[in-house]
């Protein structure tokens, strides 16, 4: 690579609102005599995701470690400039009128609820939280739904406001996008970008389905580019949340197709956790692993 890792990427700015001058990455890159990557065998996709402002340390929603991970995947795409074929990223991206948003719920004094407070289906039948904004029948669905879909464990959180489409905290934090980018350019590899979580009455951690929602949303367009690449590898944010989610979705999907399950490396230094989650979320990366024959590595003993 004629092109260093710190022309690309200051590490000092990671998760700080800098300027992107994509010219002169699109230049650097442009200089680079590497092989297009429609040539590549194996064909390899590095997924990414949400690797977004809002989730990075200093974020709306921030994730402790993230600035840490952020670095690891920037260098892990520079190390293996010429073995990713593709990168694919999911954006999660909202509208303030959403389900688990403040301004959705109020209690019989007209009070919103603070962040991270979780709300039951039970909350609404009792009236301690009752909807201002959508329709009650299908908040009322919702939590239904997402309660026994979950065996009983699963819960609609309220979260701080994020990745509110057209804002900053929606975009790809700066660095990671510079280096994504440079790929693009250096590779002839389109990135691809795959907005998720706009149903209104719907959380959608994963990135092939929401939790749960009445207009049958799935995205067969990520389901189909996991199944076509000969090597996938997971990256990004929340380990415990959109992360994890995403990777049960792929496994569930094609559980009756090892041969595809096998294929995928979630890189163990290039996530964290939400606080308070780590010790489930390493339960549940050791049971991809047993169920689905997934694989856990370190992004910096993969060379390819």
């Amino acid at each position: 690579m004629k092109t260093k890792y710190e022309q690309i990427v200051n590490v000092a700015n990671i998760g700080r609102r800098s300027k992107i001058d994509l010219n002169e990455i699109f230049s650097m890159a442009e200089q680079e005599i590497l092989l297009p990557a429609q040539y590549d065998t194996p064909k390899r996709l590095l997924l990414c995701i949400d690797v977004q402002n809002d989730f990075i340390e200093g974020g709306n929603l921030a994730v402790n470690g993230s600035v840490g991970d952020v670095k690891r995947i920037t260098r892990f795409i520079y190390n293996n400039m010429n073995g990713i074929s593709s990168i694919m990223c999911s954006l999660d991206t909202h509208v303030p009128q959403q389900i688990f948003h403040p301004c959705w719920w109020a209690n019989s004094f007209g009070e919103h609820p603070t962040p991270y407070t979780i709300i039951t289906y039970d909350d609404l039948r009792a009236n301690r939280w009752h909807p201002v904004i959508g329709e009650l029948k299908e908040t009322a669905q919702y939590l239904s739904k997402i309660e026994r879909s979950g065996n009983g464990k699963k819960k609609l959180c309220i979260w701080p406001y994020h990745c509110i489409s057209g804002t900053e905290g929606c975009n790809l934090e700066n660095e990671f996008a510079k280096m994504v980018y440079f790929h693009s350019m250096a590779r002839r590899s389109q990135p691809i970008m795959v907005p998720k979580g706009t149903d209104p009455y719907s959380e959608m951690y994963g990135i092939l389905k929401p939790e749960y929602s009445r207009k049958r949303i799935f995205n067969t367009k990520v389901a189909l580019a996991i199944e076509r690449y000969d090597e996938i590898y997971i990256a990004g944010e929340a380990a415990s949340h959109c992360l994890l989610e995403s990777v049960k979705q792929i496994g569930e999907h094609f559980k009756l197709h090892p041969e595809v399950t096998r294929k995928i490396t979630i890189l163990s230094d290039c996530t964290s956790p939400i606080s308070g989650f780590k010790s489930s979320t390493i339960e549940a990366f050791n049971n991809f692993q047993r169920f689905y024959g997934m694989n856990i590595a370190k992004s910096t003993s993969i060379h390819f």
